[in-house]
Order: structure tokens, then C-alpha cells, then sequence
């Protein structure tokens, strides 16, 4: 049976609110260690500079840090026992409210009619809400990230092998295929970007995964060796591509990347790219009991 549970719509507002105008503090800092690579006066340095002023700005005035809110995509860790019904109610209730006070711009378009629904809610899609369960004892956590319409565009999905790219069905592939989608977005992504990738799994899943791992913190590597140490060359030689911040070239194309792996079957071997762009907004909320935690 479900169990009676709080109203959490204000808390939600909250959490919007900070996800669309405040960047965590992991994605500022490597912002501002990026500067100091780039050669004074130089485009890529005169970038970066615009980029941490615009943070600023909108922390201070609670403006969404770019005018492409997103698209909102929320996970929802509840224990076992609460309303699913009833959280995703207030989720929606939530994002219109938010976008009502300017927090998210009106981002939900009818794909079929071209008719924007001017409150960010678009059927059940949208914004996209996951639900995993989880021990009655434990909190409930609402993460949040916000993924906008350019970075999303320059995303990329391969199958492998690619003859075109020499790339077979091993992480030697994998490394070819991710260093051609960074290549390939340039500045159009809003570099410099984080890479999401997604190795297995079949054509759905692996999109989601891809976008999943890009919650975690940056600097977080994977707890498999190999892959840990492929996140950490990929990320380095991509920035050596010299496209650099907003494609004006320079030393900073790529802050992070982090990669999961899946299962697959014999016949598709998928590689995905999530690529985020450096307004990297993602943001939780923490329920236990009475209190309501931001991170």
C-alpha cells in the first residue's frame, strides 16, 4: 500500500531553480583551472573568461546560466512504500511553476503540431522522470539534470565495426569512434564539453546510459581499470584536437569523460556519445524526514 507522503512541490521549485542557475562547484573549478591553460588574450582564454563572468551573473541573480534551459531529465531514487503517482504530479506541478517564475525557459514543443505548450510539460515525456526503488529506510533522492537542445544535437551513436573510421569491435574502436564525434561537433556542442559514452547495450539503452553516467561528479573514474584509464586518454587527446572553448581553438575541448559499460548482444556491438556542454547542470535533492538537503 502507499503510504501518506508530504507535499514537495516547493522543494522541487528549489531544486529547479538551483539546477538551471547555479553550476556545481566541481564544473567551476575545472572551468577556472582550464583558463589558466589557455594564452592570455587568446579567443579561447577571452571564452572561458565570458563563460565564468555568466556563472557569476546568474548566481547572483537567479537568471538560468543559458537561455536553452534544457531539456529536464529527472531520477528519482524512492523508498519503497511512497507514490510514484504522487511524485511525478508534483515533479510536473513543479516544473510549470518554475517555469512560470522564469527559472526554465518554455522548452516543450509538440513535435507533430510545432505548438509549444509554454509551461515545459508535454504528455508524459516531458520532462523525462525515472523511477528506481529503493530500501524503506533510505532517503528519497531527486537528481536533476538539465541537457541542452546543442550539445544534444551534436550527440552520435556507431556501430561497430566502422570501416570508415578503422574502428573494430574493442576499446581500441571505441577510443576512434568518441574522438570522431568530438571532432565532427567542433564548437557546435558548446565546448569545452563532457563526454558521456556508453559502450554495449542495444540502440535505447544505450542513449540512456550514455546521458546516466553523466551525473556523477567530474573526476570520478570508473572502478574498472581499463575504462578508467580510457576516460582519462580520451579526455587528453581530445583536448588535442585544438578546437578548444566554443570551437576558437586552444587547449580545452573536453573537461571530463566518463564511460559505462553494458552488456550487448553477439550481433551489435553500440557505442554512444552523450556530449554535455559546459553549462554542465545537474543538481540532487535529499528527503530524510522532515529534512530537505541541496547538493
Amino acid at each position: 500500500m502507499e503510504r501518506a507522503m508530504r507535499d514537495l512541490t516547493n522543494e522541487i521549485i528549489e531544486l529547479i531553480r538551483r539546477t538551471s542557475t547555479r553550476l556545481p562547484a566541481d564544473v567551476e573549478e575545472r572551468l577556472r583551472a582550464a583558463i589558466e591553460k589557455e594564452a592570455p588574450g587568446s579567443a579561447a582564454r577571452n571564452a572561458l573568461e565570458t563563460i565564468l563572468k555568466n556563472i557569476e551573473l546568474s548566481r547572483q541573480k537567479s537568471t538560468p546560466i543559458c537561455q536553452d534551459t534544457g531539456t529536464p531529465i529527472f531520477y528519482v531514487h524512492y523508498p519503497e512504500g511512497w507514490s510514484t503517482r504522487a511524485l511525478r504530479e508534483q515533479i510536473r506541478n513543479a516544473m510549470a511553476e518554475a517555469t512560470k517564475r522564469s527559472y526554465m525557459r518554455p522548452n516543450a514543443v509538440d513535435a507533430i503540431y510545432d505548438r509549444n505548450t509554454g509551461n515545459n510539460l508535454g504528455g508524459d515525456d516531458f520532462p523525462y522522470i525515472h523511477f528506481e526503488e529503493v530500501d524503506a529506510d533510505q532517503p528519497l533522492v531527486i537528481e536533476l539534470m538539465l541537457k541542452g537542445g546543442g550539445c544534444e544535437n551534436v550527440g552520435r551513436q556507431y556501430s561497430l565495426p566502422d570501416n570508415e573510421l578503422g574502428a573494430d569491435r574493442d576499446l581500441a574502436g571505441v577510443r576512434k569512434v568518441v574522438l570522431d564525434a568530438v571532432q565532427k561537433a567542433q564548437g557546435q556542442g558548446c565546448a569545452p564539453g563532457i563526454l558521456g559514452v556508453a559502450i554495449g547495450g542495444d540502440r535505447s539503452s544505450s542513449y540512456l546510459k550514455s546521458k546516466e553516467v553523466l551525473f556523477e561528479k567530474i573526476g570520478v573514474r570508473n572502478p574498472d581499470p581499463e575504462l578508467a584509464k580510457l576516460e582519462e586518454r580520451l579526455t587528453e587527446e581530445a583536448n588535442q584536437l585544438g578546437i578548444g572553448p566554443m570551437g576558437f581553438g586552444g587547449q580545452t575541448t573536453v573537461l571530463d569523460t566518463k564511460i559505462v559499460g553494458l552488456s550487448r548482444l553477439p550481433a551489435s556491438y553500440f557505442v554512444t556519445v552523450s556530449y554535455m556542454c559546459w553549462a554542465y547542470r545537474r543538481r540532487k535533492m535529499i528527503v530524510r524526514g522532515d529534512q530537505v538537503e541541496y547538493e
